[in-house]
């Protein structure tokens, strides 16, 4: 699966790169992350890296409304 399928469906309303990483917002203020995840920054739990686009379930019934990602983290 590429990364475009990844957010088959999904509109999205907002992205941000890092240096190693990236962070989408879908219309339903759902976050995607997906890149280098060594130092948490993708917000999955752990220090995984993502090569495609994963929703962060932490944030689940949240509604988000920005994304900014830095060098090595991450802000929702």
């Amino acid at each position: 699966m590429g990364s475009a399928e990844a957010l088959a469906g999904q509109r999205i309303v907002a992205v941000t790169a890092g240096a190693f990483h990236s962070l989408a917002i879908t219309a339903d203020g759902a976050v995607w992350s997906w890149g280098e995840g060594a130092f948490g920054m993708l917000g999955h739990g752990d220090r995984q890296s993502q090569l495609l686009p994963k929703k962060i379930e932490a944030l689940a019934g949240q509604r988000v409304v920005a994304v900014s990602a830095g060098w090595q983290h991450s802000l929702a």
